[in-house]
């Protein structure tokens, strides 16, 4: 079981950030952060912002970490990626012919994620790493591209929309191999989405934010891993 208290760090999909219908970020009243803990009966504390990269996320922690420390076993539950592994895509349109990195390139993201595993450690946290839903390629290409920005241009940086989620599972690979060099637990919920019949049932429009079903199957997740643990 968790202990009584778990400190959240992450972007918007652990702060339970959705797009609704009118197509606006909101945040969900059912978020599997906010649901998970109301079933276990622990103190939630939840630092993930929207955009959060694991910089930024860094950056949080430090500042969380000046404040306070955990008591042996305290449960720190990370989730970064989404945000590391995205690319400036108006930029993209408009230099397709040139090099263009993500926010955060993935050497960097691992040599973070370590950093931030070993502050956590000192501290007396417990790190736990959290897999990365995943995307649907197509969906999220439309909605990068929605406000005129030149698809066609784009792709030919891109060549194939696929692309986007392989690129996207080489972060995912990234955050395993974190937590095997660091020897954290990982609570899997990647695997889970992808054991579903069409797990874009579980996506919002924008192919990337968990909607309502997607919070509920990550919910599922976790108190399974609660109940192991």
């Amino acid at each position: 079981m968790f202990h009584s208290a778990v400190c959240l760090f992450g972007d918007s999909v652990a702060r339970g950030v959705v797009l609704d219908d009118s197509g606006s970020y909101r945040l969900t009243k059912e978020s599997f952060a906010d649901r998970s803990a109301e079933k276990l009966g622990i103190t939630l504390t939840n630092k993930a912002r929207f955009g959060c990269t694991i910089g930024k996320g860094m950056e949080i922690l430090g500042k969380f970490l000046q404040r306070r420390a955990g008591n042996p076993g305290t449960v720190a539950l990370l989730e970064f990626g989404g945000n590391d592994c995205d690319f400036k895509w108006d930029e993209i349109a408009a230099a397709p012919g040139h090099e263009h990195l993500p926010a955060t390139p993935i050497g960097i993201f691992s040599s973070i994620y370590d950093r931030m595993i070993t502050s956590l450690r000192e501290s007396g946290f417990l790190p736990v790493l959290m897999t990365l839903p995943p995307l649907d390629p197509d969906r999220y290409f439309a909605w990068v591209t929605r406000s005129g920005i030149d698809k066609s241009a784009v792709l030919s940086w891109l060549g194939d929309v696929r692309h986007i989620y392989w690129w996207h599972e080489g972060y995912n690979n990234a955050v395993w191999a974190t937590a095997l060099r660091n020897r954290c637990p990982v609570v899997d919920v990647r695997k889970a989405f992808l054991e579903q019949k069409d797990y874009r049932d579980c996506l919002c429009a924008d192919g990337i934010h968990p909607n309502g079903a997607g919070h509920l199957l990550m919910e599922s997740v976790l108190l399974e891993y609660a109940a192991a643990y």
